[in-house]
């Protein structure tokens, strides 16, 4: 992927016709992957405009889901802090583009085997990345005005913002699958936007409806796409996925440099 002011370097994206959209994007693989640590995370800034965000100059990585998906517990989860973003049982308190300003590393004490990492990436090296919480999508108790403010806002985000390296759409894990997911995830494709699916609230289920609802997902995704996107099954209460889904960031920011 080749955007404004960065790269990403033997990162696998695909695209097939079969079908009017398909987007995969694959990090690199190896065995040091499981190994990395967030060692810090605070809460940096808030917009209304894309063009005021951060100066694009590292990875960044956005997380977006329905109103009350769980997207704010999910990010504390993934960095260890259970007051980084403000949750709330209300939908749609989040209305602005929120950033936060992460350093991981790579923990040399437990590398058992010698791997060959990108020079961006070495061992006991910190790197620092950006997550940002997005407004959600499908939220109805708002007024047609709101609406499409926070459309425009999320839509030239998605599409300007220069170094997004990966989406994070979540899913509810609880439901069959609603249209409006099924129809973000659809203009993604027609943006051409990087992006993974994680789907949330699996605590909240037994082990069998949520392999049922997630499949049945995926078999409603394959009416417009070719093949399904990476994803993965999360908790925030139980703190599942927490270690693939930094293995997968990981994965990716080792393939960034800026141009």
């Amino acid at each position: 992927m080749l955007v404004t002011g960065c790269r990403v370097l033997d990162a696998c994206i695909l695209f097939l016709s079969l079908k009017p959209y398909t987007f995969q994007l694959t990090p690199l693989t190896s065995p040091i992957l499981q190994y990395m640590k967030i060692t810090s995370a605070r809460y940096l800034i808030s917009n209304a405009n894309y063009a005021e965000c951060p100066k694009p100059d590292r990875p960044e990585y956005a997380f977006i889901g329905r109103s009350n998906v769980g997207k704010s517990s999910l990010i504390n989860m993934l960095c260890n802090n259970n007051k980084l973003a403000k949750t709330s049982h209300t939908p749609g308190k989040t209305q602005l583009i929120n950033h936060f300003e992460i350093t991981s590393a790579i923990s040399h004490q437990q590398k058992k085997e010698k791997v060959q990492l990108s020079p961006q990436r070495k061992i006991g090296k910190d790197m620092s990345w950006y997550l940002v919480d997005l407004p959600g999508y499908g939220y109805a108790k708002v007024s047609q005005t709101d609406r499409r403010r926070w459309e425009q806002m999320i839509e030239e985000y998605i599409r300007k913002r220069e170094n997004l390296v990966c989406l994070f759409v979540l899913i509810d894990i609880r439901h069959e699958p609603q249209q409006p997911d099924l129809e973000f995830i659809n203009q993604l494709g027609k943006w051409e936007t990087p992006f993974v699916l994680a789907f949330t609230k699996a605590d909240k289920n037994k082990p069998g409806a949520t392999t049922r609802n997630v499949e049945t997902f995926l078999a409603a995704m394959a009416e417009n796409w070719v093949q399904p996107p990476p994803y993965f099954i999360t908790s925030a209460i139980k703190k599942t996925g927490r270690e693939p889904l930094l293995e997968y960031i990981e994965g990716l920011s080792s393939s960034f440099t800026k141009l």
